[in-house]
């Protein structure tokens, strides 16, 4: 017998190789079939003039409620 001999290949190995292709084929039969959600447009708000003078600030009402949150 000569030490380049190529290893044997187990029963084991046989099947875990298997079952990582069947993994993989599943995998990839599946992929296409994901779609992505379509961007549904929506009405938005029209944007409010910026302020001449710097600033922006304004008092809102999610601003609101994270003030009321944060009381004591």
């Amino acid at each position: 017998m000569s030490d380049n001999a190529p290893p044997r290949v187990s029963r084991r190995g046989f099947f875990a190789g298997a079952a990582a292709t069947g993994a993989v084929a599943a995998t990839a039969a599946v992929m296409p079939k994901i779609v992505a959600p379509v961007a549904v447009e929506t009405a938005a708000a029209p944007a409010e003039p910026k302020p001449e003078r710097g600033g922006g600030y304004r008092m809102s009402e999610h601003i609101q409620r994270y003030f009321k949150t944060t009381r004591v």
